[in-house]
């Protein structure tokens, strides 16, 4: 069992039974806009190691930091010490500085779960339906979200560093 977990999660918060999907992350106590609340750790991997080794094995564990280049834990025994247990939300509360740390977008009180949108940290081919039950709910997510004008706006300042590349590029 690996005594050292891959991430971080800030004390203030705890993983509970999600109404969104299965696990999820809950402040148990106030957090303010800014503050950081959890940073993934884990391997560097390319896509091909990650969907011919690490998927297989473990299931969705990583996060995007490059076209080619995720997060991720690569054994069983790190899967549990990397996991962030951040679901996604329409509405989200978190955002990302940087390509891995995730940090509070708005003040966010004791009790609330704490998600964060996958436009912010997904350039991918996939479509899914959205079971996040938020009054602004897309339905429908997809790993191209990011390119949307209205996500872009709502979450400026806090794209992964890859993505707010890829918009900047854009809006040239």
């Amino acid at each position: 069992m690996n005594e050292t977990p891959l991430s971080w999660r800030s004390p203030k918060t705890e993983v509970r039974q999600s109404p969104i999907h299965g696990k999820g992350l809950f402040a148990v106590a106030d957090i303010a806009k800014g503050e950081i609340v959890m940073i993934k750790g884990g391997h560097i991997v390319s896509r091909d190691f990650l969907e011919r080794e690490v998927t297989r094995q473990l299931g969705p564990v990583e996060i995007q930091i490059g076209d080619d280049l995720f997060i991720a834990p690569v054994t069983q025994e790190e899967r549990e010490g990397s996991m962030l247990y951040s679901n996604h939300s329409c509405d989200a509360n978190l955002g990302l500085s940087g390509n891995i740390i995730f940090v509070g977008i708005r003040d966010i009180r004791a009790e609330e779960e704490l998600t964060h949108d996958w436009c912010m940290t997904d350039d991918d081919s996939y479509e899914m339906e959205c079971k996040c039950g938020s009054p602004n709910c897309r339905r429908t997510l997809t790993g191209k979200d990011w390119q949307r004008p209205e996500l872009q706006a709502r979450y400026h300042g806090y794209f992964a560093t890859y993505l707010a590349d890829k918009i900047a590029a854009r809006a040239r």
